[in-house]
C-alpha cells in the first residue's frame, strides 16, 4: 500500500533535461516589493518559495540556479520583509517570499508584510505553486501551518520540500516525514508529493528542476 504524500521521484530523463535546461537559462534578481503595486506584471510562470526562518531558503533558491549569491541569506532571520523576484529565462518568475517566525521586527511591520502576503497569495493569477520548505530535522511547526493555512485559503497548491536531508538519518528521517505526512493531510491545497532536497549535497535539486520546468 503507497503511503500518503509519497516521495516525489522523477525517472524521465527528458524532464530532468527540462529542468537542467530551464535553470541553464540566464537568472537574475529584478526587484524587492513591499506593496501589491510594485509587483512585476504577471506575465511569466510564477512560483513561490515560503518558509521560517533559517529553513535554508537562500541556500536552495541558489543552489537551484546554480549561482551562490544569487539570493542572499540575512543575517538577522525575518528581518527581511519584501517580496523578491528572480527572473530565470525568458518565462518564469521565481518569488522569494520572506522568512516567518520569529520576525525580528516591529508588530506593525511585520502585520503590514502579512497583509502584502494575503493580497500576494490571494490575487497572483499566474502563481502555479507554493513551495513549502520544511526543515527536515524539526519538521512541521506551528508557523508552517500557519502558511498553509493561507494557501488553503488562497486556494494555491503548495507542494513540501525538506531542507537539510543530509543532517537527518535512518530512523529520525522516518519519524519526521511520517510527522510531516499526517500534518500535510489537513491540508486541502497540499500537493500530493514530498521533496527531500539537500543545497549542500545537491540531493534532490534536479528533481525539483524537473517539477518547475514541468509548471504551465
Amino acid at each position: 500500500m503507497q503511503l500518503p504524500f509519497p516521495l516525489a521521484e522523477i525517472d524521465d530523463p527528458d524532464a530532468i533535461e527540462a529542468g537542467r535546461k530551464l535553470f541553464a537559462a540566464p537568472s537574475d534578481f529584478l526587484k524587492g516589493v513591499v506593496a501589491m503595486d510594485g509587483l512585476p506584471p504577471a506575465d511569466r510562470i510564477e512560483l513561490c518559495f515560503a518558509g521560517r526562518s533559517n529553513v535554508g531558503k537562500s541556500s536552495l533558491i541558489n543552489a537551484l540556479t546554480g549561482r551562490k549569491g544569487l539570493a542572499r541569506a540575512s543575517n538577522t532571520p525575518g528581518r527581511t520583509q519584501e517580496i523578491n523576484f528572480f527572473t530565470i529565462g525568458e518565462a518564469h518568475y521565481l518569488v522569494d517570499l520572506p522568512g516567518y517566525g520569529y520576525a525580528n521586527a516591529p508588530l506593525k511591520v511585520v502585520e503590514k508584510w502579512q497583509r502584502l502576503l494575503r493580497q500576494y497569495l490571494s490575487g497572483r493569477q499566474s502563481l502555479r505553486r507554493a513551495f513549502v520548505l520544511i526543515d527536515a530535522r524539526h519538521g512541521i511547526k506551528a508557523v508552517d501551518e500557519e502558511i498553509m493555512t493561507l494557501l488553503d485559503s488562497a486556494a494555491v497548491t503548495f507542494q513540501a520540500v525538506l531542507t537539510k536531508t543530509d543532517k537527518v538519518k535512518g530512523k529520525d528521517r522516518e519519524k519526521v516525514l511520517a510527522q510531516v505526512r499526517e500534518k500535510l493531510s489537513a491540508h486541502p491545497a497540499a500537493y500530493p508529493e514530498i521533496v527531500l532536497t539537500s543545497s549542500e549535497k545537491g540531493d534532490g535539486i534536479a528533481t525539483l528542476r524537473a517539477i518547475i520546468a514541468e509548471l504551465e
